[in-house]
């Protein structure tokens, strides 16, 4: 029998196994490498790091803990403080953007919305007359705030009868996901000006609003291919029973998408965790998070590897761990949504 032909059925040809296996073996090893890098380099002196390379611990060279020392004990508060901001910040961004985002694609998902476009408009320049107020008239970002809504109302009020075209579902979710194609930086600045003008700038509350509004757009872009698989006929049938819109959610909608929540919230928790230009400008000592640590772990002669090493691990730790125990719901909210009828 040829190397290319199936012994059994249902198996792979020996010469298919081979290349297959040999592929995902070459692909397994060049993801991990990395990461064993990593822990090899943060077990090396500075003599090892620099005059290497060496690959295999007792081997190549004595292994050395001087780095997780430095990190943990010279470094102290330094080291758990950007950490522990982390922890805080990404937990909450996401657990926030989850709740809103969730919401608002359930509804993208269910409802017909129809804004008139002048509305959208003038709702834009109030915010805009809003900003100016508080960035060049040095005014109260609660009373702006309140002018600018208040003048909205009474505009939007008078001119309802005037002729406007109408946006629809699609409109709305266009408009959301472009808001992800605007470079970062495009708005690090302006949001600079305007934490530094309403007090919070090097908070956690700062980052925790600024994460939220910039990983809200793909939270409900992804939730609502989640929505829109699962059938409205179950919607339907448990209104027929007398269920309201919001137990109808709760309690049949919402399990139902359970894997796509748990991949979506990875996916944002992954975001905020990793996020650096935003914490760069937006907190400097009492929120610094653990990249920014990391980004400035630089010695006088260059990067300090053997620590950045330390940092890196402990950063990307978190993120592996969860990643291990939700990959069941991850492979089903991957797939969730795929398949179109």
């Amino acid at each position: 029998m040829s190397v290319f032909e199936s012994r059994r059925l249902g198996r792979m040809a020996p010469a298919a196994a081979v290349i297959i296996y040999g592929l995902l073996g070459a692909w397994t090893l060049a993801v991990i490498f990395p990461i064993y890098w990593l822990v090899v380099t943060s077990i090396k002196v500075r003599l090892d790091v620099t005059g290497g390379p060496f690959y295999l611990p007792f081997i190549d060279f004595t292994p050395s803990g001087h780095a997780w020392h430095y990190i943990f004990y010279d470094l102290g508060n330094d080291t758990f403080r950007p950490y522990y901001n982390s922890i805080i910040v990404a937990c909450f961004s996401t657990l926030v953007v989850m709740i809103i985002g969730t919401g608002a694609s359930y509804a993208l998902a269910r409802l017909s919305f129809k804004p008139r476009l002048f509305s959208v408009v003038l709702f834009i320049f109030s915010v805009i007359g809003a900003l100016l107020m508080v960035a060049a008239a040095g005014l109260d970002w609660r009373i702006a705030v309140a002018v600018a809504l208040a003048i909205f109302a009474l505009l939007a009020w008078a001119l309802r009868r005037v002729p406007s075209p109408t946006l629809a579902n699609a409109d709305i979710l266009f408009w959301l996901i472009s808001q992800r194609i605007f470079p970062p930086v495009v708005a690090a600045i302006p949001i600079y000006v305007m934490f530094q003008r309403i007090g919070l700038l090097d908070t956690h509350a700062g980052l925790i609003l600024a994460y939220v509004t910039v990983n809200l757009p793909i939270v409900i872009w992804l939730m609502y291919d989640f929505f829109v698989s699962i059938p409205r006929d179950l919607d339907e049938s448990a209104e027929l029973d007398g269920a309201s819109k919001f137990r109808v959610f709760w309690d049949i909608v919402l399990p139902l998408a359970r894997p796509g929540l748990v991949a979506t919230s990875l996916l944002v928790f992954i975001f905020a965790w990793n996020e650096y230009l935003l914490a760069l400008f937006l907190s400097t000592a009492n929120a610094q998070t653990i990249p920014i640590l990391v980004s400035a772990q630089n010695g006088t002669r260059g990067p300090e590897w053997e620590y950045m090493s330390v940092l890196i691990l402990i950063m990307i730790l978190p993120v592996i761990v969860l990643t291990l125990l939700l990959q069941r719901f991850i492979a089903k909210g991957l797939l969730l949504g795929a398949v179109k009828g």
